[in-house]
């Protein structure tokens, strides 16, 4: 099929590219660079070196034989080119990676909230209002993130999308319904992703347009099959604290001798999947999408749970590493258990990866590796939830040897 990916240069974008290329899809990334000006503007960088999308493309192309498409677009501002691209190739999904999505941005200063509102929104909006004007039956995927539910279970797994509720009629009568399941966003990032669902349930709705909604959980690992044939094929590997996502943060630390940073107690419970994964999972929603007619699609994109300071007590276990708790920058709760329903992929065959102790070695060497590039001063995670919160780098509270993890 042809599919359209929104910000393919991006983490989990750029892969995904690749596989679906490699897989015989005719791809076509649409993307303005933005992941690579908010670098710039952070003065950082990904931890791996980045070939421009230039050199991506050729080398791409020179090793598999097959040609990417790329468009520089701004999809949240340039509705017109968007539409019209989508009038030229006719394609038959879009996969929209296309959101800031680093909720510690989104939370640095009111300039970063709006922005990130005005981009994710506007682009989620201009997408699906361009699918419903074109008049074309495309299938939409996007990445949206387990971060939509909050982290409260309720003694239950979060089944994926939908939750089946009782209403008591005025006669007593009880009528069943089902809704989405309540939404508890803990950032501005996760905010427009709660938004996202209400648009993609209106234009669903009023323009039967095709959706699959994926609520991923944290991602990890950098690379994937394909960008490992390659060094100019290689994947982004963000390890500051806005943009690092806390296994590959532990996984970089460890390999510097960096004590790894736990925010709070360290009793958050999170979602994790595996970038191979990652890709594997949206390959198969463009193979399962809904019937035309049928409802948003909601599927969990996550293969296992846990907490925090226990994933900081492995990597310290395996790497000799001291933990650092310090404070908290988010307002979450301090303690918390997470329990997700992730049946559908199972049942269309996903092979989970898990924290096996080969792949997190394979990350901490792809870390060493590249270790020269780290700039310390970025690791410390500085853009706080709240203004009684302490901006700055922060403070430790207590450092634990991994010889007592054990």
């Amino acid at each position: 099929m042809k599919v359209v990916i929104l910000g393919g240069d991006g983490f989990c974008g750029w892969p995904t590219s690749l596989h679906l290329s490699k897989a015989g899809h005719e791809v076509i990334i649409l993307d303005n660079l933005s992941r690579r000006n908010i670098d710039n503007e952070l003065e950082t960088d990904s931890l791996t070196p980045i070939s421009s999308m230039g050199v991506r493309l050729a080398a791409w192309k020179e090793v598999s034989g097959k040609e990417i498409k790329f468009y520089n677009l701004d999809i949240a501002q340039e509705y017109d080119r968007l539409l019209n691209l989508l009038l030229d190739e006719k394609p038959d999904a879009i996969v929209h990676f296309a959101e800031q999505r680093a909720a510690p941005y989104s939370m640095k200063s009111p300039r970063h909230r709006r922005y990130t509102v005005d981009n994710n929104i506007n682009a989620t909006h201009n997408t699906l209002c361009a699918i419903a004007e074109s008049e074309l039956d495309i299938h939409l995927v996007h990445l949206g993130t387990m971060g939509v539910y909050g982290y409260g279970t309720a003694g239950m797994k979060i089944p994926e999308g939908y939750l089946d509720i009782e209403v008591v009629a005025e006669n007593g009568e009880r009528i069943p319904q089902q809704i989405l399941y309540p939404p508890n966003p803990g950032s501005v990032y996760h905010m427009t992703k709660t938004q996202d669902q209400l648009l993609f349930a209106y234009y669903n709705k009023n323009d039967g347009v095709r959706v699959t909604d994926l609520h991923q959980g944290i991602v990890w690992g950098t690379d994937t099959e394909e960008t490992k044939l390659d060094e100019r094929l290689i994947n982004r590997f963000d390890y500051d604290g806005d943009y690092g996502t806390v296994l590959n943060r532990f996984l970089m630390q460890a390999a510097i001798g960096y004590p790894l940073t736990v925010h709070g107690t360290g009793g958050q419970t999170r979602a994790f999947i595996h970038i191979q994964n990652t890709v594997r999972c949206v390959e198969l929603a463009l193979q399962y999408p809904p019937e035309k007619g049928e409802r948003v699609k909601i599927l969990n994109q996550m293969t296992e749970t846990h907490r925090v300071r226990d994933l900081a007590k492995l990597i310290a276990s395996l790497t000799n590493t001291e933990v650092a708790y310090v404070d908290n920058p988010r307002k979450e709760a301090a303690e918390n258990e997470l329990k997700v329903d992730n049946s559908c992929f199972l049942e269309m065959g996903l092979k989970p990866t898990t924290l096996a102790e080969g792949l997190l070695h394979e990350v901490t060497e792809i870390a060493k590796k590249y270790a020269d590039h780290a700039d310390l001063a970025k690791i410390p995670c500085t853009s706080v939830w709240t203004k009684d919160q302490k901006a700055g780098v922060p403070q430790l509270k207590q450092e634990v040897t991994s010889s007592s993890n054990n």
